[in-house]
């Protein structure tokens, strides 16, 4: 199975739902992980405000922060290749990915 792992820009907190402005992409994103780790899938999702050293230690996440700074994330790699950047996967991708059906996940226009 896939090794799927998020890399997103510095948030207060993953889901969304805090500050002034709700962001239904975050909401969307936090609500497909549960569901895919529920099915045992290997996904991940990393804060570059909590884990900075990550971000640092991972040479494709690193190079790309290099090449296109901070405000280019988030990122997604599958199995260690950059597959998404500047944008959160789609249901779709994560589903051609894990073979789990997310079509109950609103998808954000």
């Amino acid at each position: 199975m896939k090794k799927i792992e998020i890399f997103d820009p510095a948030l207060c907190c993953p889901t969304g739902l805090c500050g002034p402005n709700i962001n239904p992409d975050l909401m969307r994103i936090a609500a497909a992980v549960e569901a895919l780790k529920r099915k045992d899938v290997e996904i991940m999702r990393h804060n570059l405000r909590d884990v900075p050293q990550l971000y640092v230690d991972n040479s494709v996440v690193n190079k790309f922060l290099q090449e296109n700074g901070a405000d280019a994330l988030p990122i997604t790699l599958v199995d260690g290749k950059l597959e998404v950047a500047k944008k959160y996967p789609t249901n779709e991708q994560l589903t051609e990915w894990t073979g789990v059906n997310l079509e109950f996940i609103p998808q954000v226009s």
